[in-house]
């Protein structure tokens, strides 16, 4: 499988952060699913890619070409594709990924996730959509969800499109068995409320 991974360009405060991508890319590798990631050699992404590369996994990388590629972009991974924005690259990834985890990151992170939930939300794509929830990173987002279903901007079924964990095995297993639940009715909702 290919599982486009979307994380931060920088270490982060814990070095938990670190070692949960180094068993995610250890197990990836071991299940033989290829790593699609945004190329860079930086901070999470460089150890993904470096774990990846250790154990003989093979390495995917798109970079937008404003980046300068022999700075950012690792030069070990099987292939970079280079693109011309950051749209075009959730994009490239979005078409080569058969599914999507977050690990902790900042703006860039956030904003491929909620792409990508989107476009499962709007059945634009069918494929699972994973959190990886090292240190409890992702808990404020957790209840920032919540409170968009309570407060009714977020129907529960999509809320629990996103499959939340924080263990690396657990995710991955989950991410294995996803189903996913058509729903076509979903906007006559919004649409008579």
């Amino acid at each position: 499988m290919n599982i486009g991974i979307f994380c931060g360009s920088r270490l982060g405060s814990h070095s938990q952060y670190a070692e949960d991508a180094k068993i995610l890319a250890q197990l990836m590798t071991q299940q033989q699913h290829q790593l699609i990631y945004g190329g860079g050699s930086v901070g999470l992404m460089g150890i993904l890619a470096d774990e990846m590369i250790k154990y003989g996994g093979k390495v995917i990388g798109v970079l937008p070409r404003f980046f300068n590629a022999e700075a950012v972009g690792h030069n070990q991974i099987s292939e970079m594709i280079l693109v011309d924005n950051m749209s075009e690259r959730k994009m490239k990834m979005a078409s080569i990924s058969e599914a999507f985890i977050a690990l902790p990151g900042g703006f860039g992170t956030l904003d491929e996730l909620f792409e990508m939930l989107t476009l499962s939300q709007l059945q634009i794509h069918e494929k699972p959509v994973g959190l990886l929830n090292t240190n409890n990173f992702f808990e404020p987002l957790i209840l920032q969800l919540k409170k968009m279903v309570s407060d009714g901007f977020l129907f529960d079924k999509h809320y629990n499109m996103l499959i939340i964990d924080s263990s690396p095995l657990k995710l991955l297993d989950r991410i294995q068995n996803f189903q996913y639940q058509q729903d076509n009715d979903w906007i006559n909702k919004i649409k008579n409320k």
